[in-house]
């Protein structure tokens, strides 16, 4: 499982105007099959790990911008 997980980076959604949306669930419940995993059990870990990833991207690209995640703020 821990190699599907590490695989999830290359299988990103990306909005139109950038940043990460989420994981493409279809591609990685294909390579969970190929891969041997049980894709019940795939698809009950990768919404958390999509979870964390999309927050953690999120955190960063704030970081960046220098606004700390209070978008509209001033």
């Amino acid at each position: 499982m821990r190699d599907l997980v590490q695989a999830a980076g290359g299988q990103l959604r990306l909005a139109p105007m950038g940043g990460v949306i989420g994981f493409d669930m279809t591609a990685l419940l294909a390579m969970a099959r190929a891969r041997g995993i049980d894709p019940v059990a795939a698809a009950e870990l990768l919404p958390h790990v999509e979870a964390v990833v999309v927050e953690t991207l999120q955190k960063r690209s704030d970081e960046a911008r220098g606004d700390g995640g209070a978008m509209g703020a001033e």
